[in-house]
């Protein structure tokens, strides 16, 4: 119903309804009318003659803002505790000093309700026709304004999305459909005009500005007015006052506040690069305080204890002539104070492990030089000694003892009667250093839960874990169980601070409970249709892959694809949990042709066993027995030419010409992982080290050993910078009396598994003729600058190397012999590693991961500057610049 219908049908139940011949007397008895709240009404009787004033009606008002509210007005007649009487029942309530103290107490509880920006309360007197009076009581209100629309105009460099997710963290949000709050109103003006320093504009103002809107009472649209002002870049940054350390040193400490100086103002680089890289050259004042501490921390690790950072001096140098920048003069002043060395180092406060044990963590040793960082080391190595028997609230301090600070208890001795200092400083002044541990109490697991797990099974993620419940709270072990979870590729990576929640057990003195916050990703990949590849070609793909399989955490893949140039049909299972003990078991059945571009078709088929056991924390070894039977056909008429196979007699073998065309390979590969690496897709940080060695002769017509080594390292530089490096060393030879190696079985490289910029199995030794013969020796190098540019997309730097050197060979004569030459066949001896050798590619790579097909797609832009002798598979020249689509990863 409209407000004002609203409105009276609160009042009349409020003054009590009565029947319909008490409240209509005959009209010679009708009592005067009288106006409440702009409308017209009148008693339904009158108290008796010669009694006291009484509380007639009491009425909320809103004419201020037209009779309409916000606010139920049933809301607030609780507040109000005044009683009015009741006429047609012939019920009245005295007007009295109580009542007045009650009107007072029903003002003072309608203000702190908040929900009006205006009340008084009116008493007016109405004298009925025999001489009685009555009060009317109203209570005029005027109600906060109501935010409906909330907007941020004026700036494009801070997003409304951002706005809102600081305001949240700060508890600042204007929610909609709420009364406005000043102060909340000037707190959210603060935040956006922090936010916008932060970007670098210094003189920036935010105001707001509120209309009313239609649609109601009281109903507002409030906007933001974002006025930037000119971003402030440092053109010039001095440190003042120090004198031991120069300003190159410390200006490497700022992180957020650097200088940017002219010559790098005169290339205009777009602005979405500088955003990639960072543009360091804006001064942002309320990080001012971080960089500040860094400088502290950097003089402290050198000994300077009683450094201090004062605060800057901000000179303007010009604006732009644009207006939209500031180019401003930056100084620091610096008191660095003396640098102490040594005195005595000794620990406190320590009851569980022996002081013995604790010291040498923190490498102090007296007589040299103090050093903080060796002290924050030696606290992160304790708080892991005590972590792993539970005391996860253990925290220490150093505690100082300046030997030139005066003692004001004991009165300074003549410098004759000082007693020498054994402890040798050279001059320089002395602090003993106190580590003052509290150990706190020791916890033990009460429970550990796991939510978000839709479709792994909690005991898949339970065996990762190496927290038990019972047992003693190790937060060495939980970090350990982090990794393995994250390494499993099945959640989004988990982070320590958000995603493993460690609370007290409420009601115990010495329990926590663990819960993981875990996020599925889809690990089940059906991936149907057609495409093309460097590999493949054209092809059409049918496949199922899960490396989750009914949440049970077992692999199952399911492929079958057939293309111009290969067609490959699989069926592979792997269990990580064997008989439910921590043993790896598998198979892959699978059947394969491949044609390699100018070279032949090799035709493959067979099947792998896999077992598997852990040695020790991320430490696995293998065993894998495969059975292959391989037939090479189609072979290009060049690998037959007699003259080239006189010179090359190893070569028919290679290609099993006169064998059938066929070979059988039986062979035993033991390896050994060692892998830290944190997560598959996109890692950040670890390392994995492989070692395996291929062992072909157990069956089969097929002998020869190939051992191979690999590491790969990753390391986290920057919040969004990742370093990838891997090296690779193969090497492969038949055993003794054996046949020569089939030529599926050497050393090839190229492609975007190996070489980025070169086609696949392109980079081996060759022929005269220029056909890749493969070779029994490969060196491969990558390394990789992975920029995170947003979410699931990256841009990556690469550089390639690698090279494939040939084992010996038997030579045959050359087509023409002088008279007296030799016709004898002779071993050529087989080529070295060396540095004019390698083939390199380096280039731009963006790789993006689809959840929906989970795997990366890769685009590769290569240049190729050590190509020499290199064919591609169109028996070209290589070329100097290569683009490719690929999937998955280089390593």
């Amino acid at each position: 119903m409209p407000s004002r219908v609203r409105f009276f049908a609160a009042a009349t139940l409020w003054l009590a309804a009565a029947p319909l011949s008490a409240q209509t007397p005959a009209p010679a008895e009708l009592l005067p009318a009288l106006t409440v709240c702009g409308q017209e009404t009148r008693p339904a009787a009158q108290p008796p003659a010669g009694s006291g004033p009484v509380v007639l009606i009491i009425a909320p008002c809103f004419e201020a803002q037209g009779n309409a509210s916000v606010i139920e007005p049933q809301t607030y007649l609780y507040y109000i505790q005044l009683k009015a009487s009741a006429p047609s029942r012939g019920t009245w309530v005295p007007y009295d000093d109580a009542s007045e103290k009650v009107i007072l107490e029903d003002f003072h509880r309608l203000w702190n309700t908040n929900f009006l920006d205006n009340l008084w309360i009116d008493t007016q007197d109405y004298k009925f026709p025999n001489g009685a009076i009555g009060k009317v009581v109203t209570y005029n209100m005027e109600e906060r304004q109501r935010v409906k629309i909330v907007d941020y105009v004026g700036s494009k460099k801070v997003e409304t999305s951002k706005i809102d997710e600081k305001l949240k963290e700060a508890n600042a949000v204007l929610r909609l459909d709420t009364f406005i709050d000043p102060a909340l109103v000037r707190k959210v003006e603060g935040i956006v005009r922090d936010m916008l320093r932060e970007k670098g504009f210094q003189f920036a103002n935010v105001t707001h500005e509120i209309k009313e809107i239609e649609g109601g009472p009281k109903l507002v649209h409030i906007t933001f007015n974002m006025d930037e002002g000119p971003k402030v870049k440092i053109r010039k940054l001095e440190f003042v006052g120090n004198k031991a350390i120069g300003d190159g040193a410390l200006k490497r400490q700022l992180k957020e506040n650097k200088e940017r100086g002219a010559f790098q103002d005169f290339i205009h680089f777009p602005m979405w690069f500088l955003s990639l890289i960072g543009d360091k050259g804006t001064y942002q004042e309320t990080k001012f305080d971080e960089d500040a501490e860094k400088v502290v921390a950097y003089y402290r690790d050198h000994g300077y204890l009683r450094a201090n950072i004062g605060v800057p001096e901000l000179n303007v140098i010009e604006d732009s002539d644009d207006k939209k920048t500031r180019w401003v003069e930056l100084k620091i002043p610096v008191t660095e104070g003396p640098r102490y060395k040594v005195g005595s180092f000794d620990v406190a406060g320590n009851t569980v492990v022996k002081t013995d044990y604790l010291k040498p963590l923190f490498k102090m040793v007296p007589g040299e030089y103090y050093g903080e960082k060796r002290i924050r080391k030696g606290l992160e190595k304790a708080r892991e000694v005590y972590g792993t028997g539970g005391y996860f609230e253990f925290t220490g301090f150093p505690d100082y003892k300046f030997h030139d600070d005066p003692n004001p208890n004991e009165p300074e001795a003549p410098d004759a009667l000082k007693a020498p200092d054994a402890r040798p400083t050279n001059g320089a002044p002395v602090v003993d250093v106190t580590m003052r541990m509290q150990e706190g109490a020791q916890f033990f697991v009460n429970r550990v839960t796991f939510v978000g797990n839709t479709t792994t099974r909690d005991n898949v993620i339970r065996r990762e874990m190496r927290l038990v419940e019972g047992g003693v709270f190790n937060t060495e072990a939980l970090k350990y169980s982090v990794k393995r979870l994250n390494q499993l590729g099945y959640f989004k990576a988990l982070e320590g601070g958000k995603d493993v929640d460690v609370q007290k057990t409420p009601n115990e003195t010495n329990k926590v409970d663990v819960k993981l916050k875990l996020e599925e990703q889809n690990r089940n990949q059906l991936t149907f249709g057609a495409g093309v590849s460097e590999f493949e070609g054209f092809f059409g793909q049918l496949s199922f892959q899960t490396a989750n399989f009914m949440g049970r955490g077992e692999s199952l893949t399911l492929s079958m694809s057939a293309g111009s140039r290969a067609q490959n049909y699989s069926l592979a299972f792997s269990e990580p949990f064997l008989f439910d003990r921590n043993i790896t078991g598998g198979f892959n059945l699978f059947k394969a042709d491949v044609r390699y571009i100018g070279q032949f078709t090799q035709k493959s088929s067979g099947a792998v066993a896999t077992m598997g056991f852990p040695l020790s924390g991320f430490s696995r070894m293998f065993t894998n027995y495969s059975y292959e039977r391989v037939r090479v056909t189609e072979i290009n008429e060049l690998y037959q030419d007699p003259q080239l196979l006189a010179r090359n007699p190893f070569l028919s073998d290679s290609l099993l010409i006169g064998q059938g065309g066929e070979r059988i390979i039986s062979k035993v590969v033991p390896s050994y992982v060692y892998n830290t690496v944190d997560q598959p897709i996109f890692p950040t940080s670890g390392k994995r080290f492989t070692s395996s060695i291929d062992l072909a002769g157990l069956g089969g017509n097929t002998n020869f050993y190939k051992p191979m080594v690999e590491g790969v390292w990753y390391l986290k530089h920057g919040s969004r910078l990742t370093l990838g490096m891997r090296g690779q060393l193969e090497y492969i030879h038949t055993f003794s009396g054996a046949k020569e190696l089939p030529i599926f079985e050497k050393l090839f490289l190229g492609g975007e598994y190996s070489i980025r910029g070169f086609d696949i199995r392109t980079v081996a030794p060759q022929a005269s003729n220029g056909l890749v013969l493969g070779g029994n020796k490969s060196l491969l190098f990558n390394i990789e600058e992975q920029i995170t540019i947003a979410g699931p997309v990256r841009l990556i730097a690469f550089y390639d190397a690698g090279q494939v050197q040939p084992g010996p060979s038997l030579q045959g004569p050359p087509a023409f012999v002088s008279d007296g030459g030799s016709i004898a066949t002779t071993v050529k001896p087989g080529g070295s590693f060396t540095l004019k050798d390698f083939k390199t590619s380096t280039g731009l790579e963006v790789r993006f991961f689809m959840p929906v097909l989970n795997v990366p797609f890769r685009l590769i832009f290569a240049y190729n500057p050590q190509r020499e002798g290199v064919l591609d598979n169109q028996f070209q020249r290589q070329k100097a610049f290569q683009f490719r689509f690929a999937v998955g990863s280089t390593f």
